[in-house]
């Protein structure tokens, strides 16, 4: 008789583990679908400052359910976000790489723009100085539109919606419930301050390389990251005779952006699953590398998923 009650006990102990392991895995994977899915929307993938007929000026949305995190505010982003059907109610930070003007070009319309639709929260904005002086001269700029709106429309003040940080080192620069954002200083001559940002959610990490030359901490900011969103310039298409600008131009082209096959040796340095090319210099024109032609530079460096941006993309 005990032996059967022992048994008894055994299985019912068995049964009761099984049932709360199984229990738990539910548990997680509820979890999991309650946790915001991480979406990376390329908004302009054209490089340098000149307007592209077939390309956007640079832009980066990172979307973590309901909240959408910028990278870059090239020309025309507030109609990108728009095309790519972003509320931009939804915006909570803005993060520049640096300060030329095909990454911030876009920085003041944005808010003033949006501000007249839509925009009732308050928005950090993160980069390089003179990010501080430069909000505040945009805002002075734009005072006369601001102030006839607020009294004609009944807008709130628009300046105590844009809260910029200015950044000069690197490390952790910003952090709530969704994404952790980590800077590196890049390499971008002759700018001083140049970053690099990884962005790690929940269920991914993606780091933008901003604009760079081959850099040894953009290798390390993007160890293991899922994907890295990588700038690219064909240094074959510039170092021809009949390149179409300049010899100063093309030393700084040259200088401060990576050739493709190194694009790819940072890739396969950082081990990241999947690369994805943007900012490409050349963009367009006669001579311009194809879609295939910039892939197979890559491929010489990395054996790994390679995506060629282009503007709208969803990843």
């Amino acid at each position: 008789m005990r032996r059967r009650k022992d048994r008894a006990q055994s299985v019912s102990r068995r049964t009761f583990l099984a049932a709360g392991s199984a229990w738990l895995a539910l548990a997680a994977a509820g979890r999991a679908q309650d946790r915001p899915r991480t979406r990376l929307v390329l908004l302009g993938t054209a490089g340098g400052p000149t307007p592209k007929a077939r390309r956007a000026a640079p832009a980066q949305a990172i979307v973590v359910g309901d909240r959408i995190y910028l990278v870059d505010c090239g020309d025309g982003v507030a109609r990108q976000l728009v095309l790519a059907k972003l509320p931009t109610q939804q915006l909570r930070s803005v993060f520049i790489t640096h300060q030329h003007s095909d990454h911030n070009a876009g920085y003041g319309p944005l808010f003033l723009l949006e501000w007249g639709a839509h925009l009732s929260t308050p928005v950090d904005t993160f980069g390089p100085p003179p990010l501080v002086d430069m909000t505040a001269r945009l805002l002075d700029a734009y005072r006369y539109d601001i102030e006839l709106r607020m009294a004609d429309e009944g807008h709130p003040p628009l300046a105590p919606l844009i809260r910029p940080h200015e950044i000069t080192a690197a490390g952790e620069i910003f952090k709530d419930d969704r994404v952790r954002v980590t800077a590196a200083l890049n390499r971008h001559p002759p700018i001083q301050y140049s970053f690099a940002y990884r962005f790690d959610t929940a269920d991914r990490s993606i780091v933008i390389s901003g604009d760079t030359n081959y850099s040894q901490n953009v290798v390390e900011l993007a160890k293991g990251a899922d994907v890295l969103v990588h700038e690219v310039v064909s240094r074959e298409f510039w170092e021809r005779p009949d390149a179409p600008q300049p010899p100063q131009v093309v030393r700084h082209i040259l200088a401060s952006h990576t050739d493709a096959a190194d694009v790819g040796r940072v890739a396969a340095q950082a081990g990241v699953r999947t690369l994805v090319l943007t900012h490409f210099v050349p963009t367009e024109g006669p001579g311009a590398p194809t879609d295939e032609q910039w892939l197979a530079a890559v491929r010489t460096q990395f054996k790994g998923t390679v995506i060629i941006g282009h503007d709208l993309m969803e990843l």
